[in-house]
C-alpha cells in the first residue's frame, strides 16, 4: 500500500473524530486529500492539522455536527423508533451527558456499517 493511500485510510478512521474538535482542521485536511498526490510537506500539514485538532475541546456545535455525519449513514435504513430517538437525544445534547454517542456505536454494530466500524470517534483505540 503506497503512501497515500495509507494516509486516506489513516482519514477515514479519523475524520469524523477530527470533526468534533475542529470544522476548519477537518476542512483543511480534505483538501490536501483533494488530489490524490501526497508528498512531505502534505504529511507535515496533516500532522500539524491533526495536533491541532487534537488540542481543541470538543463542543457541543462541533460534536453534533460530527454526530450529524455519521447519522447520515443510518437515516434511511434507520426505523420509525431510531430516528425519533436520534431526533430526541440530538434535542436534548449536552456534552456532560452525551446520549447519542453510545447510540449511534449501538446502530454501527446493529447495521454493521463497515466504515464507521473503524471511526475512531465512535470505538476509541488505545494509544501504542
Amino acid at each position: 500500500m503506497n503512501v497515500f493511500a495509507k494516509r486516506q485510510q489513516e482519514w477515514a478512521s479519523l475524520k469524523y473524530l477530527v470533526l468534533s474538535k475542529s470544522q476548519q482542521d477537518y476542512r483543511g485536511i480534505r483538501t490536501l486529500f483533494s488530489d490524490n498526490g501526497w508528498d512531505e510537506r502534505k504529511e507535515q500539514q496533516f500532522r500539524a492539522y491533526l495536533q491541532h485538532a487534537w488540542s481543541q475541546p470538543i463542543t457541543k456545535g462541533n460534536a453534533l455536527n460530527a454526530y450529524q455525519h455519521v447519522w447520515g449513514y443510518f437515516k434511511r435504513k434507520a426505523t420509525e423508533e431510531e430516528k425519533r430517538k436520534y431526533e430526541e437525544l440530538s434535542n436534548d445534547f449536552t456534552l456532560e451527558q452525551d446520549e447519542i454517542l453510545p447510540f449511534l456505536k449501538e446502530l454501527t454494530l446493529k447495521y454493521q456499517e463497515q466504515y464507521l466500524l473503524n471511526a475512531r470517534l465512535l470505538f476509541p483505540k488505545e494509544e501504542e
